[in-house]
């Protein structure tokens, strides 16, 4: 019995130790991401700006060899365009020389002078061939230097175009850590904001307080147009009440035909109700009557 529980627990031992190791790289792996992911958010945001900031800075020293390197093969293009130049007039040169030998032998003469001195066929013949290997090497060196300098003004070019967005991503960053700088600043005027509580009771009083210093002004307005409106004589006589019917058409704005229409309307309704009032007064003498 205690030989099966030793073995199944050396069996188990051994299925775990199998299974861990299976699963050490990823076990290590979520562990080393979990810290650094806490070590990060444990950072303050005005070190990781000031980090950033400086690692834009850093750029500079960079930028500054680029632009060395390209104004040094800025100046060797200058200096290889210039030597091409003087090879090319020199090949120029030795090409109209070699033709002038060509056109010459081809006259047949059998002495042939150039700068005061004579020369046979053969030495002509002889200075015509070799000018001519020297010009075909010279040729050739030509074309290379040629190339050469259309592949170094191609590189050039390139990093040029290297250097100019390197220093457009660098301004791109700087106005980026200003706009995280300019972000983090409101970040904190809204988070004191939020931290400053408004106490409603102290509103409340500070409102009841405006309500009432405004009902006094308006008490001590009225209060002084009172005390001007007050009469400064004796009324000898009676106010004679004002008709009603030009109060009302002061009030409505009424002008004279619709002054008429209303008067006649009131006459109409006076008569009506005379009328009404002696047909009532009529039926009350009949009634009378009949109770006799």
């Amino acid at each position: 019995m205690i030989k099966k529980a030793i073995l199944l627990t050396m069996g188990v031992g051994l299925t775990m130790a199998v299974l861990f190791a299976r699963n050490a790289a990823s076990y290590v792996s979520t562990t080393y991401h979990r810290f650094t992911a806490t070590v990060e958010d444990s950072v303050p945001v005005d070190f990781q700006i000031d980090r950033a900031r400086q690692m834009v800075r850093d750029l500079d020293p960079e930028i500054r060899r680029s632009m060395h390197v390209i104004a040094k093969e800025e100046v060797a293009l200058e200096q290889l365009n210039s030597q091409l130049n003087n090879n090319q007039d020199k090949a120029d040169k030795d090409k109209k020389d070699i033709l002038r030998l060509q056109t010459d032998l081809g006259q047949n003469k059998g002495t042939y002078h150039y700068a005061s001195r004579s020369y046979t066929t053969d030495e002509v013949k002889h200075e015509l061939s070799n000018r001519f290997n020297r010009f075909k090497v010279a040729d050739d060196t030509l074309a290379s230097m040629k190339q050469m300098r259309d592949a170094r003004e191609k590189n050039l070019d390139a990093a040029r175009q290297k250097l100019a967005a390197m220093i457009n991503a660098r301004r791109k960053l700087e106005v980026d850590v200003q706009n995280l700088e300019a972000k983090r600043k409101l970040v904190e005027v809204a988070q004191a904001s939020s931290d400053y509580v408004f106490d409603d009771t102290q509103l409340a009083r500070a409102k009841d307080l405006i309500n009432d210093i405004r009902t006094r002004l308006d008490v001590a307005a009225k209060l002084a147009n009172a005390d001007v409106n007050v009469p400064t004589e004796i009324q000898l006589n009676d106010a004679s009440p004002a008709d009603i019917t030009d109060q009302v058409t002061e009030y409505f704005k009424l002008d004279g035909k619709d002054t008429k229409v209303a008067n006649e309307k009131k006459s109409e309704g006076d008569k009506k109700a005379s009328e009404e009032k002696k047909a009532e007064v009529v039926a009350s003498n009949l009634a009378k009557d009949e109770a006799k």
